[in-house]
């Protein structure tokens, strides 16, 4: 029988200190992949390091107004994350998983929502700044985050800032500048560009490739700018970037791509007497990857009532 000193404050289950035949949990033998599409908990299957993707969400798209022909800035992604064997967990011990939800377009002369922030115990990533609107306050500058939203063309402002070195570790860059046609939003891989001297939107920077869900996938990629009235929008980066629109009917960009944390593209430049909403980003996820991990071969001969539980519940005790 397992010492006393095994046991814990809150009771537990003794069982025999011999080989799991009976009255334990299964020994896990494969690795574990869980994603998070949404808010939620996970339980550890076992006491290790695990690796981790973490991508908050993206940015919405600045509101339009009526007379402004310059397009509207691209959103930002959300903050992007990854590491292989990096954080440890406990056995049976929960970790709360928070999802990032997608920034919200705004309406008429404001700027873009700033993506929500995506969690996983001591990670955090930054949700991806807004694209810049016209004659917004109190900036017209794009949105700073994860990936900062792209400036606005109306007014010709400056891209936001993204979560970038000396900050450590960086999670994406920055939004383009606007000139008549508006900046891309910033990416997990690259700026967003620049409006062209042509009034065409900034393409939304590119996002980055990867493979904790055992697939490969391309996520937090920039929102295009919008474009100036008779002139071209820029397409959003890959991974959710949505794509930019352009005047002069104020037409709304294509939202961010759901669970990629992707910005939103920005809209065209609007009609008098018009107010525009902006398309919305994309909202993040958090995947998380369990190695193989087998319990030692004989049982400690006691279990705490958490342990037991949360087995028992999964249908993993024997």
């Amino acid at each position: 029988m397992g010492s006393p000193s095994n046991n814990t404050l809150n009771g537990g289950v003794i069982g025999a200190g011999s080989p799991y035949v009976a009255g334990g949990p299964v020994p896990p033998s494969t690795e574990k992949i869980t994603s998070f599409t949404s808010s939620g908990t996970l339980t550890a299957q076992a006491t290790s390091s695990v690796s981790y993707l973490v991508v908050a969400g993206g940015g919405g798209a600045g509101g339009h107004c009526g007379g402004a022909n310059g397009g509207v800035g691209g959103g930002g992604a959300g903050g992007f994350r990854t590491a292989t064997s990096a954080v440890p967990v406990v056995l049976d011990t929960e970790y709360t998983i928070t999802v990032g939800a997608a920034g919200a377009g705004s309406s008429g002369r404001a700027i873009g929502g700033s993506g929500g922030n995506s969690t996983f115990s001591s990670i955090t990533s930054a949700g991806g700044g807004g694209g810049a609107s016209a004659f917004a306050a109190p900036s017209l500058a794009g949105g700073a985050g994860g990936s900062g939203g792209g400036g606005d063309g109306s007014t010709s402002s400056a891209g936001g800032a993204g979560n970038t070195p000396p900050q450590s570790p960086s999670q994406g860059n920055a939004g383009g500048d606007g000139a008549n046609g508006a900046g891309g939003g910033g990416g997990a891989s690259a700026v967003g560009a620049n409006a062209s001297p042509t009034n065409t939107g900034g393409v939304g920077g590119a996002g980055t490739a990867n493979s904790t869900s055992g697939s490969s996938v391309t996520y937090a990629g920039g929102g295009g700018g919008g474009g100036h009235a008779g002139s071209a929008a820029g397409a959003g980066g890959a991974g959710g970037g949505g794509a930019g629109t352009t005047g002069p009917n104020g037409a709304v960009g294509t939202n961010g791509g759901t669970n990629l944390g992707g910005g939103a593209g920005g809209t065209g430049g609007a009609g008098p007497g018009s107010v525009v909403t902006g398309a919305n980003g994309g909202s993040g996820i958090v995947i998380i990857k369990e190695p193989s991990a087998t319990l030692p071969a004989t049982a400690p001969g006691v279990w705490s009532m958490n342990t037991v539980y949360n087995n028992v519940k999964a249908g993993t005790w024997i």
